[in-house]
């Protein structure tokens, strides 16, 4: 990207804002450092949850990712245990308009700002976000830093251009855990179900779960053979971060899995890589979808849902198909950009959708997927010996 230094505003510091933002394409906006206050690179996008924002940090979705909150003042309820999605935050950043000082959730074990500074994650408060989300919008996302006075935008600018952008980077194996682990089925055991992590939240696996399956979670870098020898009632395709096109085997295994007669249920990363594993296409959208009020056509039942979202990578369509994989036909679509939202197979219990039906945080309209799921489970008689 080109940087025309001429144009950009100088950054006017004081004791209150002691830091700044700063984009690849040279426009900054001041503000104060928070929690670890150190620099931090990382691509910029915005969400535009109202609430929700330590399911937001917590999401491996967001790894590499410096999130920009769109509503106007964060933290006011704190953070507490139950409401993370991982053992940790994941975003690289956080910018906030305004970060409250007042900690008044009756759940709540600590403040935003100080659980931010235990986990190591910078931020940057008193930034215009309106302005910031209204230029992500116009310019497309970008790599951008949340950086300290002591450093200079020529500095800056230098450690952007070598930080890597998001197109080919393989994020999701890095967020995917390096052992195997279980969640046990809340009542009588039906079965097991196999989740595929790529950066999987906790709400889904304790949606499955409380439909009667124990939740085998495997790494990232299993084959299918390690899946089918746990003799799974069905296969769930995780969401997670980075460029589908770059996780190693990911598209093989799972059209293995599917090969075997074993029900595949994908969500967000999970979409996309059930749509390659038959032959799809992703590309990368200009800003994403991430937020809770993202609006979704059910092209089966005409039903509208509103959606939790977030990623940065779409399936590229072409009549009604996903582009390159003529067993999937198209199943929902976004109502503000008419982009792919579902994808089911025309002879398979497969289908995916792209949006996160857990929410966690976001509305419960998509619920019915793990439902389902559990159907297509109950349905598919053929289970694989391993």
């Amino acid at each position: 990207m080109i940087v025309n230094l001429n144009w950009m505003p100088a950054v006017t510091l004081t004791q209150d804002l002691n830091g700044y933002l700063l984009l690849e394409d040279g426009k900054t906006w001041p503000g104060r450092l928070a929690g670890a206050a150190n620099d931090t690179a990382g691509e910029l996008v915005f969400t535009t949850n109202l609430t929700g924002y330590q399911e937001v940090l917590t999401d491996p979705s967001f790894a590499g990712q410096i999130v920009v909150m769109t509503a106007p003042m964060i933290g006011n309820y704190g953070v507490t245990p139950a409401d993370e999605q991982a053992s940790r935050p994941w975003v690289a950043g956080f910018v906030v308009r305004e970060m409250s000082r007042v900690t008044s959730g009756w759940r709540a074990t600590e403040g935003l700002e100080k659980y931010l500074t235990t986990h190591g994650i910078s931020a940057l408060t008193g930034a215009d976000t309106r302005a910031i989300t209204r230029h992500v919008r116009d310019r497309g996302t970008m790599r951008a830093l949340i950086a300290s006075a002591s450093l200079s935008i020529e500095e800056g600018l230098e450690r952007l251009a070598s930080h890597p952008v998001m197109e080919g980077l393989d994020l999701a194996t890095g967020v995917s855990t390096t052992e195997p682990y279980s969640v046990k089925a809340r009542g009588p055991e039906r079965g097991v179900v196999v989740c595929l992590d790529y950066g999987v939240k906790r709400r889904s696996l304790d949606l499955i779960a409380a439909e009667g399956y124990r939740v085998e979670v495997l790494p990232a870098s299993v084959g299918p053979e390690g899946i089918l020898q746990r003799r799974p009632a069905g296969l769930f395709v995780s969401n997670g971060p980075g460029d589908p096109a770059a996780v190693p085997g990911a598209a093989e295994t799972v059209r293995a899995v599917s090969d075997a007669g074993v029900p595949v249920f994908g969500i967000c990363l999970g979409c996309q890589l059930i749509a390659r594993a038959f032959g799809g296409r992703t590309y990368k959208l200009p800003y994403g979808h991430r937020g809770g009020n993202h609006p979704v056509r059910n092209l089966d039942t005409g039903a509208i849902e509103i959606t939790s979202q977030n990623h940065g990578f779409a399936i590229a369509e072409m009549e009604g198909l996903a582009e390159g994989a003529v067993e999937l036909r198209v199943t929902h679509r976004n109502l503000n950009d008419g982009t792919v939202e579902g994808l089911a197979h025309a002879s398979r219990p497969v289908f995916a959708v792209q949006y996160h039906p857990e929410a966690a945080p976001g509305p419960h309209d998509s619920r019915y997927l793990f439902r389902r799921f559990v159907e297509a489970m109950d349905a598919t008689s053929a289970v694989p010996t391993g």
